[in-house]
């Protein structure tokens, strides 16, 4: 693949990656699931070329 599809693609994935920590560390401050395991999806869609791919695991809030 090109350097300008990678560059991209990591762009993208950096700012999912960041963005996303931001927002399980607010709900699970918010709920307070301290030592709580929480069941987790993320879902990544490219409707234009009918690609979705989902991760599944699982995150435990900090005792």
């Amino acid at each position: 693949m090109s350097d300008d599809f990678n560059m991209s693609m990591r762009k993208f994935l950096k700012q999912v990656g960041v963005t996303s920590q931001q927002a399980i560390e607010e709900a699970v401050r918010n709920a307070g699931g301290n030592g709580k395991t929480y069941a987790i999806k993320a879902v990544v869609t490219i409707e234009e070329l009918d690609m979705t791919h989902e991760v599944t695991g699982e995150i435990k809030g900090q005792d």
